[in-house]
């Protein structure tokens, strides 16, 4: 008796791809036209459930940042992947490599425009760095390949639509051969030539009262090794980009000056005592709201290392290298000779605990955190109008110590604070949110309890939008058109969502909380939301 030989399905060969690329956890919420691709899936596949689309894109970019390796998404087809946008926004602004699989209708009834139909060419706008509908069944394997180069190399979400009907259809082991034959099929990567090296060290040696500042794309260990090298020889301060989502260099180092003002005026003004600024792994200069003016003083120099080409073209800089940081800097420090300068070291102060009876402010609650915190925590913040006292206070002190959203968009702390533990289990993740912000992924929570992610959630309880309450006191506004939120119990949410919770209201119970829980926070398999009630500051500066 003969058996039929198995005829191989484009499923099961896409299943070999996401095996092949280490794409084999699927972040995910699911819908009917991803069904057939979820069903039976391979014990070898880990899913997991994101309960809403942007905690999906959240987690996966958090995994994805954590490992530096693209992570994969599921997304249903015009719901799941509209609901998606702005967190894939923030995914390419923050360079989280994502492989973004979407679901279609079946491909045979298109033309007719059927239910959950879905119109997906440009619904994410720019922001994918690919997107592509593959134009047979048979293409989906490679494109799916393809879309891991695509995502490793332009540091963002890379989209392929595939329509339902596509996962069952009959393999063609030709085309699969079409695309990359694995994850280092496809090298590169941009090196600074002699020439332009030497001319950023004339640069800098001529000098007389340098400055470097550290950007998000400098947020390695190599990166930081090599920056510190370069201010020691230098010996002179080094600052952080406005709003940075990552930290470029050590905040506990006796040469950082601190973080950037992101409004002109007040830029000039703490730039002004340099003559030279190089700004690696940044554009020059990231701002916030517009004031006129020019970003220096005249007569300020201003160089840029920088890899990633959108932020060198749009760098006000008499030199921009577009070369990777990390190796630039490496083969810089030794051109510029070694000048002491002995600048005046920054030493930010914490505030006194409050006094019998006198309400909790963030930053009580931050300083707390920085006595006790191990120094490789990753503190993954959105927190709007306590940011400024978070930097001040709370440095980070590790490559990925800090982690925010770079677009700025609400609703990426939470879950990319899962997704980081997710990817990197061995380090210590503290979520610091407002009240306001954690609602637009409170969700997220339930995954944190369901699949045992140990992160601690410390959410700022002011009941307001603290942010846009002084914002709207600046446009001379007597009160904001909004109305508080003081109902509102965070705690109280997370428990619904099966997640510890603990409310405080003072200093001695913060400290005993925080004195509990953060020791055990490397190998803490439950996360643990501290809802911390405290009064808005008066006072908010950018």
């Amino acid at each position: 008796m003969t058996t039929a030989a198995h005829t191989r399905t484009v499923k099961e060969q896409t299943f070999d791809v996401l095996r092949q690329y280490d794409l084999t956890t699927l972040f995910s919420n699911p819908g009917s036209t991803e069904v057939g691709f979820l069903a039976d899936l391979p014990a070898d596949i880990s899913f997991v459930l994101g309960l809403h689309e942007g905690s999906v894109v959240g987690m996966a970019s958090g995994s994805a940042l954590a490992t530096g390796r693209p992570a994969l998404v599921l997304l249903h087809t015009t719901a799941g992947y509209g609901n998606a946008v702005s967190a894939l926004a923030t995914a390419r602004a923050n360079r989280a490599p994502l492989v973004v699989i979407v679901g279609q209708q079946d491909r045979r009834h298109l033309p007719h425009e059927p239910f959950l139909a879905g119109r997906l060419d440009g619904l994410a706008g720019e922001y994918p760095v690919w997107q592509h509908t593959p134009a047979r069944p048979q293409d989906v394997p490679g494109a799916v390949a393809r879309a891991w180069h695509e995502a490793q190399e332009g540091r963002g979400p890379a989209v392929v639509v595939v329509p339902m009907d596509d996962w069952f259809a009959e393999a063609d082991d030709d085309v699969a051969q079409a695309a990359p034959r694995g994850p280092l099929a496809v090298r590169g990567g941009r090196t600074a030539s002699d020439d332009a090296l030497a001319a950023l060290a004339t640069l800098l040696t001529a000098a007389d009262s340098p400055c470097l500042v550290a950007g998000a794309g400098n947020d390695t260990a190599a990166g930081w090794e090599a920056l510190v090298t370069l201010a020691e020889r230098l010996d002179c301060p080094v600052h952080q980009e406005p709003f940075g989502a990552r930290a470029g260099f050590p905040q506990d180092h006796r040469l950082f000056a601190g973080h950037l003002p992101a409004v002109r005026p007040a830029l000039r003004e703490v730039l002004a005592p340099y003559d030279t600024v190089l700004t690696v792994g940044a554009a020059a200069f990231r701002q916030y709201t517009y004031a006129p003016g020019d970003f220096t003083e005249p007569g300020t120099r201003v160089a840029v290392i920088t890899d990633d080409p959108e932020e060198a073209h749009r760098s006000p800089g008499e030199l921009v290298l577009l070369a990777e940081p990390a190796d630039t800097v490496r083969r810089l420090a030794p051109l510029v000779p070694a000048v002491p300068r002995s600048p005046a070291p920054h030493r930010p102060t914490a505030p006194q605990p409050p006094a019998p009876g006198e309400p909790l402010r963030a930053a009580h609650v931050l300083a707390a955190l920085a006595e006790r915190l191990d120094p490789n925590a990753v503190v993954v913040e959105e927190t709007p109008s306590s940011r400024p006292d978070l930097h001040r206070l709370l440095p980070a002190r590790a490559p990925l110590g800090f982690l925010s959203a770079a677009m700025g968009g609400l609703g990426f702390a939470m879950p990319a604070a899962i997704g980081v533990r997710n990817g990197a289990p061995d380090r210590p993740v503290v979520a610091v949110l407002g009240d306001g912000s954690s609602l637009y992924s409170v969700q997220a929570l339930w995954s944190a309890a369901h699949y045992g992610i140990g992160v601690l959630f410390v959410v700022l309880a002011n009941g307001r939008y603290a942010i846009m309450d002084r914002l709207s006191e600046r446009e001379g506004s007597a009160a904001p058109a909004w109305p508080a939120f003081t109902e509102l119990s965070v705690s109280t949410l997370a428990k619904g969502l099966g997640c510890p919770a603990e409310r405080v209201e003072d200093h001695t119970a913060l400290l005993s909380v925080l004195d509990k829980v953060l020791p055990t926070l490397a190998d803490r398999r439950e996360p643990l939301v501290l809802e911390v009630a405290v009064e808005a500051d008066a006072h908010y500066s950018s």
